[in-house]
């Protein structure tokens, strides 16, 4: 199935008192998704990634899928282990080793029914590296990637229910509601020495950032999805604190407004969607005019957008459930639908 549709621009601008307001123009590029691989279809995938020109899709159930030449072939399969249940858990996050073609270690991120473990798999054997507690079935967060400086990243969501009920992602002694930083280069995890707080904390205040990358110059990018009324975008850096569960985006929730909250670098109100899915920053061959556009969608409303400087553009509108982007090694997108299939973004 191929989805096109006229690139539109959407100027977004934040009043002073953070609301939205609209105002659209048409830009003269366009662009339509168009199948991936042959068609192929998954068992609620979410999420892909690539390593020597051979993608991976996770499956939430526990299976991680190769495929080359449009065939799939099991890579992985942790199912026994994987509680998937719940709409948010299962298998969350998958990142190969730095030095994988050498030594063949993969990372996962994956819930059991009360706990997100961290664990590595060589040849099938796993060892546990990080676990804390799940009290609720939701916002698990998942992801996982390196940084430019080696370390691990991974995103923890602040446990669950509605409104972090136990401040967890206040806390900088409590993993949930963060961004973890952890040093994996040896058998067992270590704690950086410059982490902020003395533990795996690297930037807390986040209540369910699902996805996250890293530009080329080094930027993380989070998409965290928002309570009643908007979802953000942050870029994190260490030892900042994001404002949830007292703020959601720019606004109130549980206290004043101050300073000493990092406020987001866009946001968008729940009439337009009501759970971002974060993307990557453009930095293939095929748009020229999407290069430096951090690429981000929604996984209710299907919408896909372009973020650059402070202007966001519509770039399709979709019926997918975005569970994911991925960027393979030539710095193109995919995009991952709940439901099955895998796209790629071509010129319309």
């Amino acid at each position: 199935m191929k989805k096109r549709l006229l690139v539109m621009v959407l100027m977004v601008f934040l009043s002073s008192c953070g609301r939205l307001e609209v105002e659209e123009e048409p830009e003269s590029q366009s662009i339509k998704l168009t199948e991936a691989f042959g068609g192929l279809t998954f068992e609620r995938p979410l999420y892909i990634t690539f390593l020597e020109e051979v993608a991976y899709v996770v499956l939430q159930k526990g299976q991680i899928y190769s495929i080359k030449d449009n065939q799939a072939i099991l890579f992985l399969d942790i199912s026994d282990r994987v509680y998937s249940k719940g709409n948010e858990q299962g298998l969350l996050g998958f990142a190969f080793d730095l030095d994988y073609l050498n030594n063949q270690r993969v990372f996962v991120n994956y819930t059991t029914q009360s706990e997100t473990n961290i664990s590595a798999f060589v040849e099938g054997q796993e060892t546990i590296l990080l676990t804390y507690e799940q009290p609720y079935s939701n916002h698990n967060g998942g992801h996982l990637d390196f940084g430019p400086d080696g370390y691990l990243y991974i995103a923890s969501g602040d446990g669950g229910s509605s409104g972090d009920p136990h401040n967890h992602a206040q806390n900088s002694e409590s993993l949930l509601g963060k961004i973890l930083r952890v040093d994996v280069s040896q058998d067992q995890l270590k704690i950086p020495d410059d982490n902020p707080f003395g533990n795996e904390v690297y930037a807390l205040g986040l209540r369910n950032p699902w996805r996250f990358s890293f530009d080329s110059k080094g930027d993380l990018y989070v998409g965290d999805v928002g309570q009643n009324k908007v979802e953000e975008i942050n870029i994190i850096e260490m030892g900042k604190n994001y404002g949830w569960n007292v703020m959601e985006g720019t606004i109130p929730y549980s206290g004043d407004v101050n300073d000493a909250f990092e406020r987001p670098i866009y946001e968008y109100s729940h009439q337009v969607g009501q759970s971002i899915t974060g993307g990557y920053v453009y930095e293939g061959e095929k748009f020229e005019f999407l290069k430096g556009s951090y690429v981000y969608g929604d996984f209710v409303s299907g919408t896909i957008w372009a973020l650059k400087e402070g202007q966001n553009s519509i770039l399709l509108e979709t019926n997918i459930n975005i569970a994911s982007f991925g960027k393979d090694e030539a710095g193109e997108l995919y995009v991952v639908d709940l439901n099955g299939k895998i796209y790629t973004f071509e010129k319309d």
